[in-house]
């Protein structure tokens, strides 16, 4: 087993987070509140209009792909320093879209396609928006406070995730249009947020988080090369270059590679337990009540998980802790397959959902860390990437296994798959800081 060599840094003195990063949790957790708000009736709606399920499914399928298709042409403005007007114009966007549905379901029955319209510009500005995001930590946090602004963000995350469905059932009982009120109330708020933000977000400047990007530099695919001042500008790569740029850094960097790994397989091993606990309640006669209270008590373990992830980090080595937490979740895959009840499927979740933010808070507060500041945007849009399409792709998989081989099949399989992932990180060591970044 290859041991750590970092041991676990002194807990460092805390202090009050800057004006900036409060702004900028305020508008993630407004934003993620009103969608989870919005999100969970949107089937409602769809349905009571009289659309059929294959329909909803549909709309559901074309968003998600659509927003993973545009993260990483997204990606490329945010890095070039257009991190600021395009999350501000893509929420002001978000919050028009969401606006227009609010609108056409007062109104009546709209149109699918004026729906669906609606839904897809809504998708496409968040995933704008989210690839935009996601280097503004490096940009307005220094390094040492990059666990505890990750973990918020990790928890504000969590808390939509409890409060989002209930707010959004309740304000739908009163109006069906009053949810996407919310929503797009919420992308106005995270406008008004982010226009107040006074950190320079153009990566190298003003930037808290390290050299990468300062002037006398070139970010080329994973690399820094150094440029004469007295010589004449270089050309701005090709646009293929500049996408390919955040995957040429995952591949050539061993810790971004392990990030990949680890939150791609954990990912899409949760939605597939997801779906086998759906399968296997829905067998055993439970309406969705039951999977509300999964969810709920799953929403709060990783609250939990979330608010103590920074003070484990900073005891317990990188290392350690990646290989305990993949360990210990092996057994709770395979428990799931014996599960019946809604409160074993409950506890279960929980205890999982608790772990997991311990080694995701650790492993994305050191990537934004040791990426380059103008390559962050494009490398979290490979990383997220890699996990929506795993969530994509789990579901179809649970299916198959549930129809082949009984509900119980997608927690045998998940158990197999986190066993190999616990092997792995035993004998694969955390890189030390800076290694081939």
């Amino acid at each position: 087993m290859g041991s750590a060599t970092e041991a676990p840094g002194k807990a460092a003195v805390r202090r009050p987070l800057s004006r900036d990063v409060r702004l900028f949790w305020c508008a993630s957790a407004t934003d993620a509140l009103g969608s989870q708000a919005s999100g969970v009736v949107l089937p409602l709606l769809l349905l009571g209009l009289g659309y059929s399920a294959t329909t909803v499914g549909l709309v559901a399928g074309v968003s998600t792909a659509a927003g993973l298709l545009l993260a990483p042409l997204a990606a490329v403005p945010a890095d070039r320093g257009a991190r600021k007007p395009v999350m501000l114009w893509s929420a002001v966007v978000s919050a028009l879209a969401m606006g227009g549905v609010a609108v056409a379901a007062a109104a009546g029955r709209p149109p699918l396609a004026l729906l669906l319209g609606a839904v897809l510009v809504e998708r496409f500005s968040t995933a704008v928006y989210e690839a935009a995001a996601a280097g503004t930590v490096a940009l307005i946090a220094p390094p040492a406070d990059s666990p505890r602004v990750v973990a918020g963000l990790s928890a504000a995350d969590q808390g939509a995730l409890i409060l989002g469905p209930a707010l959004g059932g309740a304000l739908y009982q009163a109006s069906r249009a009053l949810p996407f009120v919310a929503d797009a109330v919420s992308y106005t708020v995270a406008a008004v947020c982010v226009g107040a933000l006074k950190s320079d977000l153009r990566p190298g400047e003003g930037a808290p988080g390290g050299a990468a990007g300062e002037p006398g530099h070139v970010v080329g695919p994973g690399a820094l090369s150094p440029v004469d001042p007295a010589q004449s500008p270089p050309r701005r790569p090709a646009l293929r270059v500049e996408l390919g740029a955040g995957l040429a850094l995952v591949r050539t960097s061993p810790f971004l590679r392990l990030v990949l790994i680890w939150t791609t397989t954990v990912n899409g091993v949760i939605v597939a337990l997801y779906y086998g606990a759906v399968f296997t309640l829905q067998k055993g006669g439970h309406g969705g009540a039951p999977m509300g209270l999964v969810l709920a008590l799953s929403g709060a373990a990783g609250l939990v998980g979330s608010l103590a992830a920074p003070r484990i980090a900073g005891r317990i080595s990188a290392t350690r802790l990646l290989v305990t937490v993949s360990w210990l979740l092996v057994p709770l895959a395979a428990a799931l397959a014996t599960a019946k009840g809604p409160w074993t499927y409950g506890g279960l979740f929980g205890v999982f959902c608790l772990l997991m933010p311990l080694v995701t808070v650790a492993l994305q507060s050191r990537a934004i860390q040791e990426t380059p500041p103008a390559l962050q945007a494009r490398t979290a849009a490979v990383l997220a990437g890699a996990v929506g399409g795993s969530a994509a792709l789990a579901p179809v998989v649970a299916g198959v296994c549930a129809s082949r081989a009984g509900t119980a099949a997608p927690a045998v399989a998940s158990a197999a798959v986190l066993t190999l992932l616990a092997c792995w990180t035993t004998y694969v060591r955390v890189p030390p800081r800076g290694v081939a970044v």
